[in-house]
């Protein structure tokens, strides 16, 4: 038996991936601790995993929902700088406070998700194995894809590859912050230094929930890294309530906006407007981020939740309307359900940007969003088989990826045997 600490961000889009592959490994025998700040103990015990607080002081519980408050306010390039000072102070608590809780707890090794960019350098402090795991959008570094947060289509023309070059700077320089409060830490404790943003993920094996079809083409990832498919078990979440003897039979459009930038009252209005006219049903799922009380009354009477079993529903979902979060999209395509993205900030562009590669839905930015033009998407999608076809493509080829078992079986031989795990097949993908 191996003892598992799981290093990932507090929020919904992290945790339910990260619980699920923790969940998994407790089912075959191992123990699961989620090392995390006060607000990931709820989604660690719905996954009936251990959990390890550090910080309490610097980060009591309800820190996390007052930085969405303010970050669901934003948007684009704002979002993102909002997001890198955030990660700059949480990564600099982090290194001073996770060391003792990881090494106190007695965990053997970690699965470290990417957008934690510490949790590597813990695990080399301590002198004991971890798996990179990107729960979100994989963000390697690869001139020959954009970055990403952006939404640009992929092209192996030189002039994107120039592109993709200007816009992986830019993400550097923001990044810079978090980047020299590691290099202090490594250097303080006599570690090798990073000279890359992909030197700090693991060498032993690099786990991504995309399946490789969801994926544009590139040239240069590490002989360790797999895709995977997605993890979703509705065994290791929260439970939701949902009135489902309201539903009416009608084609059902599934809208969330996630959990973080959640807080736009006007893309929640327009979504209702788009879809008044249609012979279909619409279900909202606010996220936590707006009360239903605060909410004004509707175009078409949408059946409005604050928490969706989103699992169950997007069963029963034609079209769903998302942010373009990850965890959201791939459990749509699990389902065979298209959609309509709507992206915000952070990695939703570039998630939204693999919708419409792969011919699974349309985007629309949010700076163009209209009730037109959400509503011509929305039939769009609707009344055109490819969209259904495309979908149920990428379900399949999520299946066929095994998921959270696949995984689960790489984590497991990288214990076993010290060494990485390869997967030299993943070396090209087109």
């Amino acid at each position: 038996m191996t003892h598992f600490g799981i290093i990932c961000p507090a929020s919904t889009g992290h945790l339910n991936p990260m619980t699920t592959l923790g969940y998994e490994l407790q089912r075959r025998g191992h123990r699961v601790t989620v090392v995390g700040i006060l607000d990931a103990e709820k989604k660690a015990n719905s996954a009936g995993l251990d959990f390890k607080a550090f910080a309490e002081s610097e980060y009591p519980y309800g820190t996390m929902a007052q930085l969405f408050d303010e970050l669901g306010k934003l948007s684009g390039l704002a979002a993102l700088r909002y997001t890198v000072d955030v990660i700059q102070k949480a990564t600099d608590i982090f290194l001073q406070k996770a060391p003792e809780a990881v090494k106190n707890t007695g965990i053997d090794a970690l699965l470290v998700d990417q957008i934690s960019p510490a949790g590597g350098t813990v695990a080399e402090y301590l002198d004991i194995p971890f798996i990179s795991v990107s729960s979100a959008l994989m963000v390697n570094e690869d001139i020959s894809v954009p970055p990403f947060n952006t939404p640009w289509n992929y092209s192996p023309a030189w002039w994107a590859k120039i592109r993709n070059r200007m816009g992986y700077a830019l993400l550097r320089r923001i990044g810079k912050p978090i980047r020299e409060v590691i290099t202090q830490y490594r250097r303080e404790w006599s570690l090798t230094p990073h000279y890359s943003p992909n030197d700090g993920y693991s060498q032993l094996a690099q786990l991504c929930q995309q399946p490789a079809e969801f994926e544009f083409p590139r040239v240069n990832l590490p002989e360790c890294f797999h895709f995977t498919g997605a993890y979703h078990n509705p065994i290791s979440r929260a439970s939701a309530d949902f009135p489902f003897e309201k539903l009416t039979g009608q084609p059902l459009i599934y809208a969330s906006m996630g959990t973080l930038q959640n807080r736009l009252m006007k893309v929640f209005k327009t979504i209702a407007e788009a879809c008044a006219e249609l012979d279909t049903q619409l279900v909202i799922s606010l996220g936590g981020g707006i009360s239903q009380d605060s909410l004004p009354e509707l175009p078409g009477s949408p059946l409005v939740v604050g928490y969706a079993p989103q699992l169950e529903l997007l069963q029963k979902a034609s079209l769903t309307i998302t942010h373009a979060g990850l965890n959201t999209t791939l459990e749509s395509l699990g389902n065979g359900v298209p959609m309509v993205a709507i992206p915000i900030a952070n990695d939703q562009p570039g998630v939204a940007a693999r919708i419409v590669w792969t011919g699974c839905g349309e985007m629309i930015k949010l700076s163009d969003l209209s009730v037109s033009k959400l509503r011509t998407a929305i039939k769009q999608v609707l009344t055109h088989d490819s969209y259904k076809k495309n979908a149920i493509r990428l379900q399949k080829a999520n299946q066929q990826a095994g998921g959270v078992t696949s995984a689960a079986d790489i984590i497991e031989q990288v214990v076993s045997t010290g060494k990485p795990v390869l997967a030299s097949s993943n070396l090209s993908i087109n």
